[in-house]
Parts: C-alpha cells; structure tokens; sequence
C-alpha cells in the first residue's frame, strides 16, 4: 500500500490537437482530493466495487477474486477465491433469517457459470450455484419478496438459501444486460434493444409455487440498452448504443420523454469536427446514469449531459469531458458530479447557473446621440434565439484526479473516507480529503503526546 500526495492537476498530452478537452491548473482549490492510497491485490482488470458499510467495501474483476477493503485505512480485511473465471457481477445480500449472526453477505456471479454467496465478516463461503447454462450479467435482490434474481439467457427467481424457485424461458443469444425492480411484483430486463416487463407471482392457497410471467415488450429502442435504472418513484431510463435516452413511466411504461439529441455539434466545432464526430458511434453511447430530485445526468460517449425532467430538456453539457468513453458517474452533495474514463482520468464537475445577457443591450453615451449606437433589432433576433436554446447551466470543471495508467472502470465515495477508485491497470485508488487527513493525524499526535506525558513536558 503506498500513499502519495497530490501537487495538482495536470495538461495532458496530445489532447489539443484532437480535442477541445477542459483542462484545469495545478492549483485545484475546490479540489479536496489531494493525498491518495494505493491499494494492491489483484492480478487482472478490476471491474466492479460494493459498499458493505460505513467502512468496508468490497473489489472483484477479471482475476475471480473478491477483495474486503477498510476504507478509512486501506486495509486488506479479507480474500475470497472460488470462482475460476471473470466475475461478472457483484452485489450485498440481506442476512439469511435462518442466522443468528447478522453478518454481512454479498453474491457475486461469474463467467464459469456459478454463483457464491459469501460472508464478509468471516471470509466463509456459505452457498454455491453451479447449475447455470449461461454466464449470469446481472443480479437483483427483491427484498419484500424476500428472492433475488439472476440475468442471463434466461431469468431465475432464487430464494435466500438458493433454490431455484422459476424461470423463463430461452430469451435471448446475447443475454439481459441490466435488471430493475418496479411496482405490482414487476422487474424490467434489458434485452438486446428490447425492454422486457415480467411480473412475479407468489406462492397462494391456491398455487404453492412461484412464478413469473413476460407481460409486455417495448420496442421504442433502436440499437441495443447499455443502461437502465429507476430515476423516481414514477420513472425509470434507458440509455443505447446509438445516443437514445428514454424516460419511462414507471407504473404503466408509457414513454414520458425522449432525448436523442446528444450528438447534435456545438457551435465550437467546425464541419470536419463535425462529421468525425458522428462516425464515431462508440461517441454517443450511453453507458451510465445518475439522477437527483430534479435531474437526470447521463454519460454519453466523451460527454456529460444534464437533463431536467421538469423543463424535459438538457440544461447543461460537456461534450468533450475526457478524453475517452466516459464509463461511470455519480452525483455528490453541492451540486457536484464525479465521472471516470477509459481514459485513466477521474473528474470532479460543479454545476452552475450561468449568468443571462441581456437580450437587447440599451445604448448610452454620445454616439447615441447621433444615431451611430442604435441597435439593429433584425440582428439581434439570432442572438436572442440562441440565448433561448442555449443551456441555462453549466458543467464546470474543479478537480482532476490523475493516478490510474489505465481505464478507470468505476467509483465508490464514501462521506467520511474519501473516493475509491479501480481500473483496468489491476489497482485500486482511495481518494483522501487532504485537510480532513492532515487534521486526523495531527489530532493522533496529540492524543499519543497527551498518553506519554510529553504534551505537558513540551508546555
């Protein structure tokens, strides 16, 4: 484990030419990351990071490992090995009712075709699932129904103790890439470029088994989902390939809003810009979304885009904020918003309101006096326009965390501890806020001085 301390942002190399990329400076003041720990235990890719409490998180990718971290000391706590390939999704798990200890659990799925449920407390395998016929993507627990879910070719419903309670049928080649729980005993799957609403049923009087029925598809997607997740208590969105944001109702799945315009050029950018742009189509997917009361921020190809579900319009954007596929997001307190890249970089955003011009100035001073200042109303009317269309906020940049060598996967941030972070350079990075950590050990000094006795010797 190493800690380094950050001296500041950074310029990177070669960006100028290929893109507008905001850049900051070396004094980063809103900045508050700026000592870092790195952490190392695994051996390939990691992809996925969970919080287990206040204190704990887990790690695992491609190495099968799953890895406890305390992430107030970057600690090791624990490692788990069972599975023999990739592991392809992690997630906690309630305690099992039948344990007096309420131990912390978490099951993670892999590309060996198993799923193990593990206690992070002891390291203990308690259960293992090795009848799958495809590699499971995606997990989701349903705790009032006391199940949990497993996504791959097909969809199985499970209990605590990992039976098997139903499934579908056959569903797709290529497998449910993401699943959310929605009212009336209802989950959403992402299939391909479809949406696949199943509702559960459980055990009555008059049917002692479970199961679960396909309601309805929809179809409103043209090229295939890459993100899906609940915004509200009546909405959920999907994100595609090919730059399409749906925001669904999320008691009758109605289309509420769409947004398919993330791609359309800035007025920065020039016609050739323009057409690069557009051939790129890895440019305009959209591979996460984050959401507050009033917004919906989604990560599209290079860019950030705030989308307000009240206006239903992008309020604020950064088309170029990395360098590469921006890969995950997540709003913090003080309107601030952190995203990672496949470029290695973790940026820290605020967003602001910007400051309305005034539409049709109002000229004073002598030249008035003989005509020469009067504004000529047909030419401010482009202007006004565009005052009107442009967006009423803005994404601005105040911090850049530089220490991955390569793609950043994904973030946990905890409020107390700091940030952490993994990539695909097989490490892990804990963000500390510089102030809290100088005071913590100068607070420990005293603590120890005041135990010897020195304290009083050196008054």
């Amino acid at each position: 484990m190493l800690r380094w301390l950050i001296g500041g942002g950074r310029e990177p190399q070669g960006l100028a030419e290929k893109s507008p990329l905001q850049t900051i400076g070396e004094e980063q003041t809103q900045n508050p990351y700026t000592e870092l720990l790195v952490l190392k235990a695994h051996h390939d890719i990691v992809r996925f990071l969970v919080q287990l409490d206040e204190y704990r998180f887990a790690s695992a990718g491609d190495d099968g490992i799953v890895v406890v971290w305390n992430a107030q000391t970057g600690e090791k706590l624990l490692e788990l090995n069972g599975h023999t390939q990739k592991i392809t999704a992690l997630i906690t798990f309630p305690s099992l009712e039948a344990c007096e200890e309420k131990n912390q659990l978490i099951l993670t799925t892999s590309a060996d075709r198993t799923v193990i449920l593990w206690d992070c407390d002891t390291g203990r395998q308690v259960r293992k699932v090795s009848c799958f016929q495809s590699t499971v993507k995606c997990l989701i627990v349903l705790q009032r129904l006391n199940v949990w879910l497993s996504g791959g070719n097909d969809l199985c419903v499970w209990n605590q103790k990992l039976d098997l309670l139903c499934k579908t049928s056959h569903l797709s080649d290529t497998g449910i890439s993401a699943l959310i729980e929605i009212p009336k005993n209802c989950v959403v799957a992402a299939v391909g470029k479809e949406l696949i609403i199943f509702r559960l049923v459980a055990p009555t009087e008059e049917s002692l088994e479970w199961n679960i029925l396909e309601i309805k598809r929809l179809l409103d997607h043209q090229d295939n989902i890459l993100s899906l997740v609940n915004v509200n208590d009546v909405s959920f969105v999907t994100g595609s390939h090919v730059g399409e944001m749906i925001i669904w109702d999320i008691l009758d799945w109605t289309v509420q809003a769409c947004e398919c315009n993330f791609w359309d050029p800035s007025p920065q950018l020039d016609t050739q810009q323009e057409i690069k742009l557009c051939q790129k189509p890895n440019d305009i997917s959209i591979h996460h979304f984050t959401w507050d009361e009033e917004n919906v921020f989604a990560a599209v190809g290079r860019g950030l885009y705030v989308y307000n579900l009240h206006m239903k319009r992008v309020i604020a954007c950064q088309k170029s904020a990395h360098d590469s596929n921006v890969l995950h997001i997540a709003k913090l307190p003080n309107r601030q918003l952190i995203s990672c890249s496949e470029d290695g970089s973790v940026r820290i955003w605020e967003l602001r309101e910007k400051q309305q011009l005034a539409a049709e100035p109002v000229p004073t001073g002598f030249f008035n006096m003989w005509g020469f200042g009067r504004v000529n109303k047909q030419a401010s009317q482009p202007v006004k326009k565009q005052q009107e269309n442009a967006p009423p906020c803005s994404l601005e940049l105040i911090g850049d965390l530089i220490g991955h060598s390569s793609s950043v996967e994904m973030f946990l941030y905890f409020e107390d501890h700091g940030l952490v972070t993994c990539s695909a350079d097989h490490l892990i990075i804990l963000w500390k806020n510089g102030e809290r950590e100088s005071g913590l050990r100068s607070l420990k000094l005293f603590q120890k001085l005041e135990e010897n006795g020195d304290l009083y010797l050196a008054v």
